[in-house]
């Protein structure tokens, strides 16, 4: 996408839209917090593993509300909603909104402390801003393309590993039996090779905290776009080379330092 400055970006300014998402997901979060230790367990979707309770939806469309006040016209893709087209014209048409509103179900379900909520703007597809709530810490990741990301306003430090051999990876796992049986022959290489392994559940908190330096690398296939979109945007504006799900990679979603990367893209990277 053109870079900051140009037409393409100065029809919507992406620091006002990171200000937005960040507003909104911390408003979304609220609702989520009232909830935690009481869920409604509604259905399931892909898979019995693969649930939705009534704080999900509740939450997106608290959301949704919210983004047809701030930015009218907008498109939305909501984990729970599906697309929802721009009613606007030609030019609103071109920010679209995508949505989890309540990442780490399965946490929330069994009461696990980490659930978060994602918010990204994409401005012709491309990811411009992005905000990430951790619900149970309370804390505000954010960026926005050529601005940095942000934890509570203060720049994210990302780690300085550069051996795999001590390294600190975090991954998560499909609800689809036969993905998970391809990626347990993926952790069964990766373990050895590295420092640890750790699963969380959110993978939108689990970008942010390589962009933290919280942890070393992540990696993950068979996600959605509304898992990564905001997480993988502050990961990449803190410094970390990520690579996003494609034919090519096989849906692989990775972030990690520069000097990592690569080690950790040749294990994980094994069919």
């Amino acid at each position: 996408m053109p870079e900051p400055g140009t037409a393409a970006s100065t029809l919507h300014d992406i620091r006002a839209l990171e200000t937005v998402a960040a507003s909104v997901a911390r408003a979304s979060a609220a609702l989520i917090g009232a909830d935690i230790g009481r869920a409604t367990r509604l259905g399931e979707k892909s898979s019995p593993t693969d649930v939705v309770t009534r704080t999900d939806l509740d939450a997106e469309q608290l959301i949704r509300r919210l983004l047809a006040d701030a930015t009218p016209g907008a498109g939305v893709l909501g984990e729970e909603g599906g697309q929802t087209p721009s009613p606007g014209g030609v030019d609103a048409a071109r920010l679209q909104w995508v949505v989890d509103p309540l990442d780490g179900t399965v946490n929330f379900l069994y009461s696990l402390p980490v659930v978060a909520v994602s918010v990204a703007a994409t401005l012709d597809g491309d990811v411009v801003a992005g905000a990430v709530v951790d619900v149970l810490r309370d804390e505000t990741f954010s960026a926005s393309v050529g601005h940095g990301a942000r934890l509570g306003g203060n720049p994210l430090e990302l780690s300085q590993c550069q051996s795999l051999a001590r390294a600190l990876v975090m991954t998560g796992f499909s609800y689809r039996a036969d993905i998970r049986a391809r990626q347990g022959k993926i952790v069964e290489a990766l373990l050895p090779a590295a420092r640890d392994i750790r699963c969380f559940g959110s993978a939108a908190l689990q970008l942010c905290w390589v962009g933290a330096g919280r942890a070393d690398g992540y990696f993950e296939r068979d996600i959605k776009v509304w898992d990564y979109a905001a997480g993988a945007l502050i990961a990449r504006e803190a410094g970390a080379v990520t690579e996003l799900p494609c034919p090519e990679n096989d849906g692989l979603v990775i972030a990690a330092p520069p000097a990592l990367f690569e080690e950790l893209r040749a294990v994980v990277e094994q069919r």
